[in-house]
């Protein structure tokens, strides 16, 4: 079996273990995942992980005991296994990789630099043909319509301005309808025309409870 950027797969799949011992992610002296579980890890055959850990064997990096999983043996010869099989061919993978994630990079930057300019463009253009204001506003812990329904309080006739989605504890909820609760923390999404975070800042935090009293 080859790996599509060049090297076998075995091979790289040992590098990358005996890597591992060296860097310390994976301790002296401990087992690691079996076979089967090294197979699924890598996404290859465990005759592929069989033969991996045979040549970490070969050299005492490791000793596989049926049963009994894989345990490290030498970080010193985790080392030398680097050290003896980092050859051209396995750089050549190293570099090849390197040079394609770059080309994700690149291509990446490229989308959501086309995405944002969508965004922007979108976003003139509704300022052209809309008098309305997209903001959001914090309930804090003491805004006066905390655990109150927002068709109770009037809000869309005292501020008008329309609820169109909420965030809390990291969810948003687009359109909750006329049953919306005020909660603390809760960042709420309107839409309304001119003043309107004024209008809405003020009725939650001051003017409501004016209107209460």
């Amino acid at each position: 079996m080859k790996n599509p950027h060049g090297g076998a797969v075995y091979k790289n799949i040992a590098l990358d273990i005996a890597n591992k011992i060296v860097l310390g992610e994976l301790k002296a002296t401990e087992k690691i995942s079996g076979r089967s579980t090294l197979a699924s890890m890598y996404n290859v055959s465990p005759e592929t992980i069989r033969r991996a850990i045979a040549l970490l064997e070969d050299m005492n990096v490791v000793l596989s005991t049926k049963g009994s999983g894989v345990e490290i043996m030498s970080i010193q010869a985790a080392e030398k296994f680097i050290e003896k099989n980092k050859d051209t061919e396995y750089l050549a993978t190293v570099k090849e990789n390197i040079f394609d994630l770059i080309d994700k990079k690149r291509k990446l930057d490229e989308e959501i630099e086309v995405n944002f300019e969508k965004v922007l463009d979108f976003v003139d253009r509704f300022k052209n043909i809309t008098p309305f204001t997209l903001i959001e506003v914090e309930i804090k812990g003491d805004c006066k319509v905390l655990n109150k329904k927002i068709n109770e309080l009037r809000f869309w006739q005292a501020t008008g301005a329309t609820l169109l989605a909420y965030r809390r504890n990291g969810k948003i909820v687009v359109s909750p309808g006329p049953d919306y609760v005020f909660k603390d923390e809760d960042i709420i999404v309107v839409i309304g025309t001119t003043n309107v975070y004024d209008k809405v800042y003020d009725f939650i935090y001051n003017a409501y409870s004016e209107v209460e009293s």
